[in-house]
């Protein structure tokens, strides 16, 4: 993440560049360095400078409340359906017209409203130790059972991937399954809920849990580098993609959407059909690990060493609308 120094140069080169020539304007909360490929592939593809600011996707949202009607902001990218969903609700996107964004990215990544659009995905995959579990579980709903109490290691009820995952379950299962599941899931947890998703996989190699959930990316990162506490133990972890034999497994989003009061909009939306190309489709999965939105793009070779699955088609527009159940189960699960 850039310096508040750099956001500030960056900020006033705003405020001489709001609605000029060649430029877009963008708030990201993509933490990624490996993301400065695509900015300047987009650059020298287009002629078109990208000013950016980079923060915390909460506090981006609120900028650019506050900033209303004189937001310099072209476009927001960001991680998570209940992200992109929080950034509409706030009324802080606008709706486009591209039909090129519509052939491309399947309906399921895109808002119903076309607010915003999926460009990148990650499966949330259930890992396992080999040497202590011998049939791990084979859907979400399994990690609630009995038989892995005091095995499971998983994020808080305040990280979005887990929002999204339970607002997915809610949206394939029912409310009343889903309550289930985050009650049974409570009971299994072999610590506290602590770290990030790389955390869950260390707990594997520690001993401190048998069954961790985490992002496919994680993963596919420790196989490409070295991560600490992972990497030289991958040959004892073991992964499921759930729910093959029904809705297959939850895919994770990265999406962006033009700003409600874009001063550059046309920029706005050449940048995002960009991200939809197959260049910046392959980059996604080389530099960063994900699997790409748009089909039939080739996948980078440690993402494709996972395997080939079902993922689940569910529509994200819906999935997000239940995000605010997914948080009051949690709540009464006691889920921390």
């Amino acid at each position: 993440m850039k310096s508040n120094v750099f956001a500030t140069i960056i900020a006033a080169s705003f405020a001489t560049s709001v609605a000029a020539d060649g430029v877009v304007n963008l708030y990201s909360s993509r933490h990624y360095d490996t993301d400065e490929r695509l900015y300047s592939d987009f650059e020298t593809a287009t002629g078109i400078t990208i000013n950016r600011i980079e923060g915390n996707a909460d506090e981006l949202i609120a900028r650019m409340e506050a900033e209303g009607a004189n937001s310099p902001a072209d476009v927001l990218i960001t991680v998570d359906t209940s992200r992109l969903a929080r950034a509409k609700n706030a009324g802080i996107l606008q709706a486009i017209d591209s039909p090129e964004l519509e052939e491309k990215i399947p309906a399921n990544l895109q808002d119903k409203d076309n607010q915003w659009f999926g460009f990148s995905q990650r499966a949330r995959i259930i890992f396992f130790a080999k040497d202590s579990v011998d049939t791990p579980p084979a859907t979400y709903l399994d990690l609630a059972d009995p038989a892995y109490k005091g095995k499971v290691c998983i994020r808080s009820s305040t990280n979005t991937y887990n929002q999204t995952l339970l607002a997915s379950i809610i949206a394939n299962h029912g409310e009343e399954a889903a309550t289930s599941w985050a009650e049974g899931v409570v009971s299994n947890m072999a610590r506290a809920p602590q770290g990030g998703d790389t955390d869950q996989l260390r707990g594997l190699v520690s001993g401190e849990c048998e069954i961790a959930v985490s992002n496919s990316y994680y993963f596919a990162r420790a196989m490409r580098k070295d991560v600490k506490g992972v990497s030289a133990d991958l040959d004892k972890i073991g992964w499921v993609f759930p729910a093959q034999d029904a809705e297959g497994a939850h895919m994770n989003l990265s999406g962006a959407g033009v700003a409600a009061h874009a001063p550059n909009r046309e920029n706005a939306i050449k940048f995002l059909e960009y991200l939809a190309s197959d260049q910046a489709q392959q980059y996604f999965s080389n530099g960063n690990d994900e699997f790409p939105a748009v089909a039939d793009v080739e996948l980078a070779e440690n993402v494709a060493k996972l395997g080939e699955f079902k993922a689940d088609d569910v529509n994200l527009s819906d999935v997000a609308e239940n995000i605010p159940t997914a948080q009051k189960i949690f709540n009464e699960a006691g889920w921390e």
